[in-house]
């Protein structure tokens, strides 16, 4: 394993706490969870609402997590993967799963090794503890989406689904988003509701139809759309919002706020799909 770049922490201490804890109390999926949605705000505002998602993978064993985030600060074409080396977090260093970082540097054209935009980025990072409390021995594969068309998804979909077809690996997908910013917090809901309905509805193209046309907002719509593409190219055949909430609801100010869900991608049980 090669030590030759390590991620320090951008957000520790201002976005997450060292040892997360929520109350959360989703009821359990009756399926094979092959895809996760989560919020990427400070624990303060987001972290109840992205528990409830993680919840769901308590006691679940995964080899490789892939955590699709979208940049904010930097401006770059394509996907960028940290190949090499680890994120250093409070809860302890989680290792690259360098093999596959690899090959998916070989398999997508939209996939370029680029360690910058991870090193500011907050929103992939403020997943990393989460997965840590409820999984056990995991690596990771983070990628930074710099651009996010619907064309890029499909592709990078369609690169992680090859790669995870003809690996023994077993993985899970995370993507990371946020919903509206700023809006009054009924006009805020009503934004964030066509989301969670495209969601619940397992409709990935609806969803980026009613984004083109302005009808919802996400900052993560790429890693939104490329988790859902994913887990239906690796079987899941129903969608759960698990939980929605906004900044209002925690800080009692409903005059601009911003927007979180979490949601999962399953295989369902009762369909006779299910492992």
């Amino acid at each position: 394993m090669s030590k030759e770049f390590v991620r320090d922490p951008a957000v520790s201490g201002m976005f997450y706490p060292a040892d997360p804890s929520d109350q959360a109390s989703p009821e359990a999926i009756k399926g094979e969870i092959k895809g996760l949605i989560s919020p990427h705000a400070g624990y303060v505002y987001s972290g109840a609402v992205a528990a409830w998602a993680y919840k769901t993978l308590a006691g679940g064993a995964y080899d490789t997590v892939i955590i699709l985030a979208p940049s904010h600060r930097s401006h770059f074409k394509g996907v960028a993967v940290q190949e090499k080396g680890s994120y250093r977090m409070p809860l302890g260093t989680i290792d690259v799963d360098e093999e596959f970082a690899s090959r998916l540097l070989n398999e997508s054209p939209v996939v370029r090794s680029n360690r910058l935009p991870h090193q500011g980025e907050h929103s992939l990072e403020v997943q990393i503890p989460f997965l840590q409390v409820v999984l056990k021995d995991f690596r990771i594969v983070p990628l930074i989406m710099g651009e996010q068309d619907f064309s890029i998804c499909e592709s990078l979909a369609s690169a992680l689904y090859r790669l995870t077809q003809s690996d023994t690996k077993t993985c899970i997908m995370i993507g990371s988003t946020d919903l509206s910013h700023y809006y009054p917090y009924s006009y805020a809901v009503e934004l964030d509701g066509r989301v969670a309905r495209n969601l619940q509805n397992f409709d990935e193209r609806g969803l980026a139809q009613d984004l083109a046309a302005a009808k919802c907002e996400a900052c993560g719509a790429g890693p939104m759309i490329t988790t859902m593409l994913w887990s239906q190219k690796m079987g899941a055949d129903a969608g759960k919002v698990l939980k929605y909430a906004n900044s209002g609801d925690v800080s009692g100010d409903k005059s601009s706020v911003v927007g979180y869900i979490s949601a999962v991608f399953y295989r369902r049980m009762d369909s006779g799909h299910a492992q």
